[in-house]
């Protein structure tokens, strides 16, 4: 689907924040040929939209999720490679306060990347801490599509108001807003059944992408409070959140096994029947295996409805994103 001046996007994207957070924990170069296997397997499965960010991989390992992510994309020599979007964030750290700031750093991004950035956002508006410092960062953002440096630019976490506000600064320089990122899943469906995102996006020709489109991992069924929980604030947080989400955990499960497919399959093409490019995370050939299964069929009426419900009615949800705009 064409959404902005040469910028193609797939209906399902790799989200390699995954990556990145994998990279912080212990990274080791072993890895990097598992991930390449990931990344070729995506690729040769119709995935084109593969999303970073430049903070994935910080400190020493100095943007490695970027460097790894050029080096596939180089590597890969099947057909499809045309198609391929990468797209990356520029994080809104509190020494990036020039529009020249963000120019630098999407030139940053590049240079690791080996290539030019197809797609830039901004990873999160400071629009809750310090709105000074947002007009100059968006101003940096619309320059990089104006000096042709890139084919298109989103925005994330930002709601409904400051979508507007943006958008509208960007139509008076001729700028096209391409995507919107905001977490979005049966578990955090917030930024579009109470923000209404979905709603001004479809109004301003943006399209929407999905990240955490398995809120962590909880929606694939894979865990249990009888069971091992990840390590640290991740499982602090399945703790909590676990105990309240088993009727939505039910209906996913009895969808999948009437489909003949996975929960996290049901999971992400729900996603895409609300018209969201979901881009779940892959360490894993087997896990880029199991998002890969969720192309080819669509959810029916009966069954989104029950989703929807069984979503609607649970007591826990995922946490929002604490730089998620109204």
């Amino acid at each position: 689907m064409q959404i902005c001046q040469e910028l193609s996007l797939s209906t399902i994207g790799c989200g390699t924040w995954a990556w990145g957070n994998r990279l912080l924990w212990g990274y080791d170069e072993s890895m990097d040929d598992q991930l390449q296997a990931v990344f070729n397997l995506c690729v040769s499965n119709g995935v084109t939209l593969f999303d970073t960010g430049d903070s994935y991989g910080t400190g020493r390992l100095n943007g490695r999720s970027e460097l790894l992510l050029g080096r596939f994309s180089r590597e890969y020599f099947v057909s499809g490679k045309e198609n391929i979007c990468i797209a990356t964030k520029l994080a809104a750290y509190p020494w990036r306060w020039t529009r020249q700031s963000m120019v630098s750093a999407c030139k940053s991004s590049a240079k690791r990347l080996g290539r030019n950035v197809d797609l830039v956002q901004m990873h999160w508006s400071t629009a809750n801490y310090a709105l000074w410092q947002e007009g100059s960062l968006l101003n940096g953002l619309a320059d990089l599509y104006e000096q042709g440096l890139v084919k298109g630019v989103g925005l994330s976490n930002y709601g409904p108001k400051r979508l507007k506000r943006v958008h509208q600064k960007f139509a008076e320089r001729g700028v096209p807003i391409a995507t919107l990122q905001v977490q979005y899943s049966l578990l955090s469906t917030y930024p579009v059944t109470q923000l209404g995102v979905k709603d001004v996006c479809d109004e301003l020709g943006i399209k929407l992408i999905a990240y955490s489109p398995l809120a962590l991992g909880l929606l694939t069924g894979k865990y249990s409070e009888k069971g091992s929980f990840p390590k640290g604030i991740r499982g602090l947080l399945f703790r909590q959140i676990l105990p309240g989400i088993h009727p939505l955990l039910a209906c996913l499960r009895e969808v999948a096994q009437s489909r003949n497919k996975m929960m996290s399959q049901v999971a992400i093409n729900w996603c895409i029947c609300k018209e969201a490019i979901p881009i779940p995370g892959a360490k894993t050939v087997e896990q880029a295996k199991e998002n890969i299964g969720a192309l080819g069929w669509q959810l029916d009426s009966g069954e989104i409805a029950e989703l929807d419900k069984a979503a609607a009615s649970t007591d826990k949800k995922m946490v929002q994103n604490i730089f998620q705009t109204q």
